[in-house]
């Protein structure tokens, strides 16, 4: 097995330069592809809640390769992909050209984000994972803060054209290279579970199983909650009376609090069950949107409101990692998570879209935050219905003497 600190090193770089790229670069130059393309706002977003479709629909197989050969060479083919489409996306000058661009983005995706990277690290750190998936996403955090910022400069700079042929590059010199340099894993090794536990399960088992489909809900229901969020937070706070300054100012605690929540869970969390941490992670957010649909118009409320979602969002891309290894163990990690990581993204493409369509329709806030509420009580009570269900406690008690 690799030491944690080389494993971790590479990938909070691919990380942050992935995320920044492929993710938080497109808010910044959606304006300006619109205009240069003569596009419809529609058709412009569109193409990116269709990457993350394209995502959900490569999880399950990408899980698979990964299980099977490692990170190594899966998350280099990635950043190749991620070469390919963005250099592709530079040059486009069409509908077809710009939706094909963004299909090689959305494989991309998969094959190098957050799901891609924490089954890399499952297969490479017998002991520590959860330690190692918590520290990894504390840097992940730092790729929106590190690319609006610097791609609005080099937007400025470049155009949007250029911008993207630039992070193209990047993927190609620095995150193809950095991906091979993880080693290689034997092909077809089997991972031992913690001392004293029953065997892993396979995929097919775990589909089988109830906790993991209402894990998969869980998931699905809060990337649903959080991808329309992101969009539309500014403007909805603006329908419950904050001016626009007060808006952004109240938006721009979410980062930070991400962070805080990640620093939590490796410090006062770090001896906790992931499954007890995942109660009260899934928790905030119905007690979050509680206080915006009551007190919203007040500031305090919308600040705390702002604060218990960064929170929230923060711990639960761990959950979200250390979960599923908890419950059916490391063998068929990759495999497992990916199947599960599928609604999530389909929700995460389907968000912003759906929650646009909800304002059209009733332009006061208050018919969104109702349906945003009632999907974070359903997500809680299909987490709390998966642990309950969870395949094999002894199992969990192993895992946990492990990862202390």
């Amino acid at each position: 097995m690799q030491r944690p600190s080389k494993t971790i090193g590479i990938l909070a770089v691919t990380q942050i330069l992935s995320w920044g790229s492929l993710y938080y670069a497109f808010t910044i130059v959606a304006p300006d592809i619109e205009r240069d393309l003569a596009l419809a706002p529609e058709l412009v977003f569109g193409a990116f809640s269709w990457a993350l479709l394209v995502a959900g629909l490569a999880s399950t197989p990408t899980g698979i390769l990964l299980d099977r050969y490692g990170g190594r060479y899966v998350m280099a083919t990635g950043s190749l992909l991620c070469t390919l489409g963005l250099v592709w996306l530079s040059r486009c000058t069409s509908v077809a050209s710009y939706y094909f661009a963004w299909t090689l983005i959305g494989v991309a995706m998969a094959l190098t984000l957050y799901e891609a990277a924490f089954a890399t690290i499952n297969r490479k750190l017998e002991i520590g994972s959860r330690k190692a998936i918590s520290t990894l996403t504390l840097f992940g955090g730092f790729a929106s803060t590190v690319f609006w910022p610097l791609t609005a400069k080099l937007h400025t700079m470049l155009g949007w054209r250029d911008t993207y042929l630039l992070y193209g590059l990047i993927q190609l010199l620095i995150c193809v290279p950095l991906h091979l340099w993880l080693g290689t894993d034997p092909a077809g090794s089997k991972l031992r579970d913690p001392a004293g536990a029953p065997r892993s399960h396979t995929l097919a088992e775990a589909l089988r199983h109830q906790a993991f489909w209402m894990l998969a809900l869980a998931f699905s229901a809060n990337a649903f909650i959080f991808s329309a969020m992101s969009v539309h937070l500014i403007p909805l706070l603006g329908h419950l009376g904050a001016s626009a300054t007060l808006a952004v100012m109240l938006a721009t605690l979410i980062g930070p609090m991400q962070v805080a929540g990640r620093i939590g869970e490796m410090t006062l969390g770090r001896n906790t069950p992931p499954q007890t941490v995942g109660k009260l992670t899934f928790s905030m957010l119905p007690a979050a949107l509680l206080v915006l649909v009551l007190f919203g118009s007040q500031a305090w409320a919308a600040a705390s409101f702002c604060v218990l979602y960064g929170l929230s969002n923060g711990i639960l891309t761990i959950v979200r990692g250390s979960v599923p290894q908890a419950l059916f163990g490391r063998e068929n990690y990759g495999a497992i998570s990916g199947a599960m990581a599928g609604p999530s993204l389909l929700s995460k493409a389907a968000g912003p879209l759906a929650a646009a369509a909800i304002l059209r329709y009733d332009r006061g806030p208050l018919v969104l935050l109702f349906v945003l509420l009632a999907m974070s009580v359903a997500s809680l009570a299909f987490y709390l219905r998966a642990v309950a269900a969870e395949p094999s406690r002894q199992y969990v008690k192993a895992f946990d003497k492990s990862v202390s």
